[in-house]
């Protein structure tokens, strides 16, 4: 209780006006100061902070609308080389068919020149072949007859004649 009288003391003692209005003049002083000296560089700083917080804001905005383009930018990039490598391995594949099936015409064209090539040397050497055949026969047949008439056989000796010979042909082969 003793406290609540201290401060009720002054109050009992009177109202003293006096103090009221100079405690009130020095309250409007102390807020005209603090307006001119403390207030407004206060707001000054709070909107420079304000403005550097927007500049930032529209600064970061700003790079993330050029991050976006940029990647879209990309992504079209990838895009075309990626149609760019298609292309090249589309083409690299008809080039590989087209060059197969060259080779595998000149091959079969190869293969019939050496067929071809084949088939007339058979047939020279056939030729050949009976060509010697019938000189030889021929040759066998003039010695069978001027053997034949020359002994002038009979008809079996001529033909026993005639199997020596044929074998003596048929040996020497």
């Amino acid at each position: 209780m003793k406290v609540h009288s201290i401060i009720l003391g002054s109050a009992a003692g009177g109202v003293n006006t006096g103090d009221i209005l100079y405690q009130l003049l020095a309250f409007l002083i102390l807020l005209v100061l603090l307006r001119k000296y403390a207030w407004s560089p206060l707001m000054s700083i709070m909107k420079e902070r304000k403005d550097y917080v927007t500049n930032e804001i529209d600064s970061a905005e700003n790079s993330r609308k050029e991050a976006e383009r940029y990647l879209e930018e990309q992504i079209e990039e990838l895009k075309k080389t990626r149609e760019e490598a298609k292309a090249i391995i589309d083409n690299a594949k008809k080039q590989s068919e087209v060059q197969g099936e060259a080779i595998i015409k000149a091959s079969r064209d190869e293969a019939e020149r050496v067929k071809e090539a084949a088939l007339a040397e058979i047939a020279s050497e056939k030729e050949k072949a009976v060509a010697t055949l019938r000189q030889e026969v021929a040759a066998l047949s003039v010695k069978i007859a001027s053997k034949v008439i020359a002994k002038e056989l009979d008809e079996s000796s001529q033909e026993k004649l005639i199997n020596e010979y044929l074998q003596e042909v048929g040996e020497s082969r």
